[in-house]
């Protein structure tokens, strides 16, 4: 019966993929910045900063895009930077701070989506304050425990600003540690009063995580993910997602029923040092449980084996999830690809050098039938030309020079549709090319000369994705593609 029901929401939801990757590929492509690159965009999937409580904010933030997540909760109170560790993250943070934030999200690719566990009392003026913080912010959700005495104050709120409420469930005694409570709480507001259920809590309360979510079915609006060792125990220790006893499993499979759409906060509450390889096998976990109900839209391209590439013996590996060049040649994707959407992290040392090739045609005679995205190391470079990062190489020279300095990791978003390459770095467009536009071998459309024997627009629409080893070094992480459909009509 369990397998049948599987076998029914997935034929559901691959007519709601296939509906959505064709809504994405013709009006929604990553042009202007980096996607999130959720396993599929109906299920979020980030981190709440608490977890990095002993780290500051921003370090926070580094932490949170290098185990390629999207999304971000942050906890009032941790402080801002290792720089500037006087100053505090909360809803008081200066215009100047703030705005070094919505750089650095803007770069990594982040979405600052969720701000709590926060106190809103029952004071308009104060809880003004945090409303405003969030607007301005883009926050969408407030995770609090007002007082009951307060929510229609708050409730009006959030309908001002067009921003929700959910009620957290500390374990008890916090004041909604009962389903029930919290259920109460929402009856008779509108929905943008809802839930954010800590699965560890609970457990930590003797209170059934299943249960729990069903009861609040409509209201639950995030989702703190953790596992535990054991429940009913203030003390019971947090292990990775899908390790414990919190069946999470059967939890997906309910708010796969539920047709929740909300965010999975990844919560480790442990190894507070160095919690990162615990994150990392949650994310494993949860994609891979989470792949029973939902289609994958983003395939992750790396694993301990190497298994989606080909490459000379010995010439790259793989380690802590990122993939190192040893030297002895490129590598290669086994598949062939033509439309698609590319995302990376990479890596080089002073004066590195490196490259991304796309829609290769023979990967023996690359030079020819491959367009290769440039990566190196032009930081502090005040015009970029045809060779440097971010350049379709030899042709067309980035916007802007967005290279991050040597040492530093970068992000790419590169999209290929039909004709059309478009390139993202480190959150600026830098490139906008029509291949359909370059019609003379040897030449760009600006009159300047490049060394391919064939004109781009006849290069080839479809082929492997490979990743240069140009004698220098160089690392990539968190490689990731979605596969976009062939042009219509």
């Amino acid at each position: 019966m369990r397998n049948h029901y599987r076998k029914s929401i997935n034929l559901l939801f691959l007519f709601l993929f296939i509906s959505t990757v064709l809504c994405y590929a013709q009006n929604d492509l990553p042009v202007n910045g980096h996607p999130p690159t959720d396993q599929n965009s109906l299920w979020k999937l980030g981190i709440q900063l608490g977890t990095f409580r002993n780290f500051s904010f921003m370090e926070g933030l580094d932490k949170t895009a290098s185990l390629g997540l999207s999304w971000v909760e942050a906890c009032p109170g941790q402080k801002f930077s290792q720089e500037d560790s006087e100053i505090v993250f909360n809803h008081s943070l200066p215009e100047t701070y703030r705005n070094m934030i919505k750089t650095r999200l803007r770069i990594l690719g982040l979405n600052l989506i969720g701000y709590g566990v926060v106190n809103l009392p029952d004071n308009e003026d104060s809880c003004k304050a945090v409303f405003d913080f969030a607007r301005d912010m883009g926050i969408k959700t407030i995770v609090s425990e007002p007082e009951m005495e307060a929510l229609p104050m708050i409730d009006s709120l959030c309908q001002l600003y067009d921003i929700r409420v959910a009620l957290y469930n500390h374990p008890k005694p916090g004041r909604y540690w009962n389903p029930d409570t919290m259920l109460m709480a929402c009856q008779g507001r509108s929905p943008a009063i809802g839930v954010c259920g800590d699965i560890g809590h609970w457990m930590r309360s003797s209170v059934n995580p299943l249960n729990a979510l069903r009861k609040l079915e409509g209201r639950l609006i995030t989702i703190h993910l953790k596992d535990l060792m054991d429940t009913g125990r203030p003390a019971a220790k947090d292990v990775p997602v899908g390790k414990g006893v919190a069946d999470i499993d059967l939890l997906l499979e309910e708010l796969r029923r539920q047709k929740f759409s909300g965010v999975f906060s990844l919560e480790h509450e442990n190894n507070w040092d160095d919690n990162v390889p615990y994150l990392k096998l949650s994310i494993s976990n949860f994609n891979t449980m989470s792949g029973y109900f939902i289609q994958r839209e983003w395939i992750t391209m790396l694993d301990r084996r190497l298994s989606q590439f080909m490459y000379q013996p010995d010439s790259w590996e793989i380690k802590d999830d990122v993939l190192i060049a040893k030297g002895g040649g490129d590598i290669w994707t086994k598949q062939k690809y033509g439309n698609f959407i590319l995302d990376l992290d990479f890596k080089i040392e002073e004066g590195g050098n490196s490259g991304v090739f796309l829609r290769t045609g023979d990967v023996e005679e690359w030079l020819h039938t491959a367009i290769e995205v440039q990566i190196f190391d032009s930081y502090g470079k005040t015009t970029p030309d045809k060779h440097d990062c971010g350049a379709i190489f030899d042709c067309l020279e980035p916007m802007v020079n967005a290279v991050n300095k040597p040492g530093m990791w970068n992000r790419y978003t590169i999209t290929c549709m039909d004709n059309k390459i478009y390139v993202v770095l480190n959150g600026r467009q830098v490139i906008d090319m029509d291949l359909d536009k370059w019609i003379t071998p040897h030449q760009n459309p600006d009159g300047t000369q490049n060394k391919f024997n064939s004109a781009y627009k006849n290069m080839p629409r479809i082929g492997n994705i490979g990743l240069q080893f140009h004698g220098d070094p160089v690392m990539f992480r968190n490689i990731k593609i979605r596969v976009l459909p062939a042009a219509q009509g």
